[in-house]
């Protein structure tokens, strides 16, 4: 049986980086711009972005499990696995050093700098739910860089598990991997805050996003090598 503590650590650490956070904001600032006095829109809008986030999410998660379901039977897998444990210290160093010393656009832990400009530009092209929505499918691609980390991790721990028995714990995955993107889209949809604050809100703690990310990957990572989980 799966660790869920596993999974749900996994998930959360993917949840909280910073990329996944900065791509929300610009949506919504372009449904903003785009329907000033139409706040129902943004909302829906909001929703139609996670929403594609979420499918195409789960769609890969499908994928890399079952590839790890092939790639890691045999007498070899237990070793595999702790080459998982490696991965995810690696990544937990990788988030380290962007504590340590931020610059935009690290290896593995944001997106790269040079995608950015064709992130923005596709972007910018939103001004519906609709056109949320089918951007939202694109833009799990431009993701992928900056949080594939922790899901390739978690899809090969979820990879032993059958194709009816890996969705609900793969749902749950996504699920909280969405829930900060649901939550600025409330956040904005209400008033409660604005997307220039919560831009302003990532930049200024973007260091420590990386060190509870660095800290929750390190301490899963140590956990699998030694075989605890």
């Amino acid at each position: 049986m799966v660790n869920l503590i596993t999974i749900i650590s996994l998930a959360f650490a993917d949840a909280i980086n910073p990329c996944a956070l900065a791509v929300m904001a610009m949506v919504l600032m372009s449904l903003l711009l785009q329907n000033p006095e139409k706040r129902k829109r943004v909302l829906l809008g909001g929703f139609a972005f996670t929403s594609a986030v979420f499918m195409l999410y789960f769609l890969y998660g499908l994928i890399f499990t079952q590839f790890f379901s092939f790639a890691l039977s045999g007498k070899i897998s237990s070793y595999i696995f702790r080459g998982f444990g490696i991965l995810s210290i690696l990544l937990g160093v990788l988030n380290f050093k962007d504590f340590l010393n931020y610059k935009p656009g690290g290896i593995a832990t944001e997106m790269p700098l040079k995608i950015r400009p064709r992130v923005k530009e596709l972007i910018k092209k939103i001004a519906s739910p609709k056109g949320a929505f089918i951007i939202g499918l694109f833009i799990t691609i431009f993701l992928l860089p900056c949080t594939i980390g922790p899901y390739l991790i978690a899809s090969g721990k979820l990879s032993g598990l059958s194709i009816l028995e890996v969705i609900p714990p793969l749902l749950l995955y996504n699920l909280i991997f969405i829930l900060p993107m649901i939550g600025v889209t409330l956040l904005i949809y209400f008033a409660v805050t604005t997307v220039d604050s919560v831009s302003g809100w990532k930049e200024k703690n973007i260091k420590y996003l990386h060190l509870i990310e660095a800290l929750i990957l390190i301490g899963l990572g140590i956990l699998m090598f030694t075989g605890i989980l």
